[in-house]
């Protein structure tokens, strides 16, 4: 375990991190580095997480794993589509910030299917720290941090310190997502639907042009992970639900590296010979309200800064948001300012501009109405 004056340096870094609006790829690097400081690792995995369903939207390697993507669909696979005691989805239903697979599996880490078919096979790690990074609006992002056979697990202290930084990720990722910048190359994508049909072998046997289109924007970033991923971790999770372990289809909000934002969605097919086990994922852009929905989330705004944000997008003005929440206009303008502060804002059209700017309009060249809409020409 590091020095005090380590863990102290460490844990002050991260956090003035987690405030500087860092771009997501940019706050992973800088955030990883402070916290090898305090507790070494030979490679690390950041996800980033939907916080309405806890599905991977993205993913950063670190370290011994940079560049590698062999091994990717098995994660997803033991990940989302099994029982394994050590998964993210497992941590958070027993409300666990940071463990450690040895520590966890009594000193036997065999125990566990990731460790035993993927971690120790394929990269010789043989102890995996594991933390997942949540607020009131759900997870937001999950980290693993990995050694080697000739390194010592991950004592109790380290993960406990993981734990105490665990917000200060937390908040650097639901900035992050906003901060990254968007880059709109004038290229057109290709139409039509976005499907892939993924067999009961877990291959891609059909993908619609949209669709490949999608993927690829989605991993154009140096750094990012292969969005199959988020692919598979549908897929695994459509088949649990299948045999009835999940009542809802799985779906996830991703990030393309143009700002926009997009909803995957799979469902299992129904078929005969060849097809029985077919699962189909749909790519679409994320309607307006699902943007909002992420957004405010990120922003840390509460429900009725949520409700006071909705109205002024429809283009309401401040006796009439004050009117439909029974409140006076003073409280609706207390609103707002806080709304401001957070979303780092001056005013409702620069609110507005941050909302929808990125997926909404600058594609289009379209002039932004205050409402939130695209101004029709004069």
């Amino acid at each position: 375990m590091a020095s005090a004056i380590a863990l102290g340096r460490a844990r002050s870094d991260i956090d003035v991190m987690s405030r500087a609006g860092l771009p997501l790829l940019h706050f992973a690097d800088e955030a990883a580095s402070a916290l090898q400081t305090a507790v070494p690792f030979v490679a690390a995995c950041l996800s980033t997480l939907d916080p309405a369903t806890a599905m991977v939207s993205s993913t950063s390697k670190l370290g011994a794993l940079t560049g590698r993507n062999e091994g990717d669909i098995l994660w997803a696979q033991i990940e989302y589509g099994g029982d394994e005691p050590t998964a993210y989805s497992a941590m958070l239903a027993d409300g666990d910030v940071a463990i450690g697979v040895h520590e966890a599996t009594a000193g036997d880490p065999e125990r566990s299917l990731r460790m035993s078919r993927l971690l120790q096979p394929h990269f010789d790690f043989h102890d995996e720290a594991r933390a997942v990074f949540t607020d009131r609006n759900g997870a937001w992002g999950a980290l693993a941090l990995f050694r080697g056979s000739d390194d010592a697990p991950f004592s109790p202290d380290e993960l406990a310190f993981i734990a105490v930084v665990a917000p200060a990720f937390t908040r650097g990722i639901r900035t992050g997502l906003l901060a990254q910048q968007s880059r709109h190359d004038d290229v057109i994508g290709a139409g039509g639907p976005a499907v892939i049909v993924v067999d009961a072998h877990d291959r891609v046997v059909q993908s619609s042009p949209a669709a490949a289109d999608h993927l690829q924007q989605m991993s154009t970033d140096p750094g990012m992970g292969d969005p199959l991923v988020s692919v598979q971790a549908l897929v695994s999770a459509a088949r649990r639900m299948a045999r009835g372990d999940g009542d809802r289809m799985p779906r996830v909000r991703a990030r393309r590296h143009d700002g926009v934002w997009l909803v995957l969605h799979a469902a299992p097919l129904g078929g005969s010979g060849e097809r029985v086990g077919d699962v189909v994922v749909t790519i679409e852009e994320a309607r307006p309200q699902e943007v909002i929905d992420l957004v405010a989330a990120a922003f840390g705004l509460t429900v009725r800064e949520r409700e006071v944000v909705g109205m002024v997008l429809r283009g309401a003005d401040t006796r009439e948001i004050a009117g439909a929440m029974h409140v006076s206009p003073y409280t609706v303008q207390d609103h707002l300012k806080s709304v401001f502060d957070k979303a780092g804002v001056t005013s409702r059209r620069e609110l507005v501009s941050r909302v929808y700017f990125d997926q909404f309009v600058t594609r289009t060249g379209a002039t932004l109405g205050v409402g939130g809409w695209q101004a029709h020409a004069t």
